[in-house]
């Protein structure tokens, strides 16, 4: 009977082929991608802010960097010229564009789990990746920063400015100049 003989390996063979499968698995967990926040899930929760109140007529421009904020509030209200128009959806919600779309779609006015406000597709709950996270609003400035970051990359943090609306400062009223009373029309001259 033939039998077969298993010789031992070497310990030096054994250590190699032990870090050879260790170096294995450390680059297969390197490359695993990072566990992503948890998707928000369930049905979309109201927003503190009315779809109504983001209807009209707006400028609109867009920053990248939060120090540009200011001069792009002021670029945004000089495109009132040509203004960018939200208006009211069939069922409640606001039309506009989604990201790399070419027509306007209806979306929701959602909230978020810490009272955070978003737009975007209603049949997700606010936070999704289409979504538009509202960072301020005052009435007359919406500030609107893409939840993708890929997105917010290409398209930066959109602010929309009320077209006609007033600024917080009031305005100085013209002082109405008040009329000196008429002079009495001249005499006329006898001549004699």
């Amino acid at each position: 009977m033939v039998g077969f003989r298993l010789r031992p390996l070497p310990s030096a063979t054994v250590a190699v082929v032990a870090v050879l499968l260790l170096a294995g698995c450390a680059s297969q967990m390197s490359t695993a991608p990072a566990p992503e926040a948890a998707a928000p899930s369930g049905p979309p929760l109201p927003s503190s802010i009315p779809a109504e109140n983001l209807v009209g007529r707006w400028g609109l421009a867009a920053y990248h960097k939060p120090e540009d904020r200011a001069r792009t509030e002021a670029a945004a209200r000089g495109q009132c010229k040509q203004p960018y128009t939200i208006t009211r959806g069939p069922t409640g919600g606001v039309i506009m564009h989604l990201a790399d779309q070419s027509q306007p779609t209806e979306l929701i006015l959602k909230g978020g789990p810490n009272g955070q406000n978003f737009v975007g597709p209603p049949a997700q709950p606010g936070g999704a990746q289409l979504d538009r996270e509202i960072t301020s609003f005052d009435g007359n400035v919406v500030v609107l920063r893409w939840v993708d970051q890929e997105v917010a990359g290409r398209y930066g943090t959109m602010v929309y400015v009320r077209c006609g609306a007033t600024p917080d400062t009031p305005k100085k009223r013209p002082v109405a100049k008040k009329k000196a009373p008429a002079a009495p029309p001249p005499a006329a001259e006898k001549k004699g």
